[in-house]
């Protein structure tokens, strides 16, 4: 399914005015690339993104998309061929690069990865920024219908409740629904240590019968359809449900978040590099990265283009920073947990997942 998810702190003539910006320019020279194969998540680049590089460089961009880091890291791994750009979370790029499956960036042809944030820790996963390039970022944390719900949540495990029996929407995301599991239990969403997952299992089991879907995607459609009433999903999701319905809230457990950052990387043996390296640095343009933003509302990785939206538009900006999805406070990033690599422990992680999956009929 496709859908329009734009910003509700962005109005119309700001977005008219960053399609104009990222539209202009002058195609390349002939010995130029025509071609960029992006892999990258479903729902997630604007077209009118690709449009406007190719607008302007006379690039081609061919977006196939995934649903998951495991789809995406399964079909590279395998050999997919004709791929040159994907779109990896945090430790992935790490895994990835370790693995040789990423190649080396040449940032003198990216100067504009000065405008990134440098109070974001991409350190954590590649310094210096070797192998990639901040593209969103966000959190992972509780949606609630407060019209549906009327009894406090403020815990994972207040989602372990009865009373909320299939009323439940869950990301399809290993990773993220163990951590959730863990958090809940006191412990580290990162552990190697197979007998606190093991009860991280135990303890998703338990949550089977409170569970209505499980989607990645636009988890905040079955929050606004009534589907479900509340949920572990991305920030951008809680942003669009609160935009359309103001009684859908996002909260911050009290066990603690985990936050994830998303990036673009070229994939070692690319064909097109050169094209590749040219959409980082146009992704990168404030224009560009707002543009994004609008359509996608999750948390903004470019400082210039925060300054451009405060310089444009004073009200969208301050929107921005008030909304907790977009801007979490302090406090929610004192508690925040970033995933990493657990190395031999992914077969234990992709066990409990598969079976806590089949349990609720895949």
């Amino acid at each position: 399914m496709t859908r329009k998810n734009l910003a509700p702190w962005i109005g119309w003539a700001v977005i008219a005015g960053l399609l104009a910006a990222c539209a202009g320019g002058t195609a390349p020279g002939g010995g130029e690339e025509k071609v960029l194969n992006l892999f990258a998540w479903s729902e997630y680049v604007p077209q009118a993104l690709l449009d406007g590089f190719t607008a302007e460089t006379g690039i081609k961009v061919n977006y196939d998309a995934y649903a998951s880091n495991e789809e995406m890291y399964a079909k590279i791994k395998a050999g997919a061929s004709g791929y040159d750009l994907i779109q990896p979370s945090d430790y992935w790029v790490t895994l990835m690069a370790a693995e040789g499956l990423l190649e080396e960036l040449d940032l003198s042809k990216i100067p504009n990865i000065d405008n990134v944030d440098p109070s974001l820790p991409y350190d954590l996963y590649d310094p210096g920024h070797k192998y990639s390039i901040p593209y969103q970022w966000g959190s992972v944390a509780l949606a609630v219908n407060t019209d549906k719900v009327t009894s406090p949540v403020t815990s994972y495990n207040d989602l372990w409740n009865p009373e909320f029996a299939s009323r439940i929407v869950l990301l399809d995301d290993e990773r993220q629904i163990i951590g959730m599991a863990l958090l809940a239990l006191g412990y580290d969403p990162n552990t190697t240590d197979e007998a606190e997952l093991d009860a991280a299992r135990d303890k998703l089991l338990e949550l089977v019968p409170n569970i209505r879907l499980f989607d990645s995607d636009t988890p905040s459609t079955a929050l606004l359809s009534g589907e479900a009433d509340l949920g572990l999903i991305w920030n951008g999701e809680g942003s669009i449900a609160h935009a359309e319905d103001p009684a859908i809230d996002y909260i911050y457990p009290t066990e603690g978040t985990i936050f994830w950052y998303d990036n673009l990387s070229i994939i070692r043996g690319a064909e097109h590099v050169d094209a590749a390296l040219a959409f980082m640095d146009y992704v990168l343009r404030p224009e560009a990265s707002l543009l994004i933003t609008a359509e996608f509302p999750y948390s903004n990785p470019n400082k210039a283009a925060l300054d451009l939206l405060l310089d444009t538009d004073p009200e969208a900006y301050q929107a921005y920073m008030d909304f907790p999805a977009t801007n979490p406070s302090a406090e929610a990033l004192a508690g925040a947990y970033t995933l990493v690599d657990v190395g031999e422990a992914t077969a234990i992680y992709d066990r409990i997942w598969t079976e806590f999956k089949t349990a609720t009929g895949g």
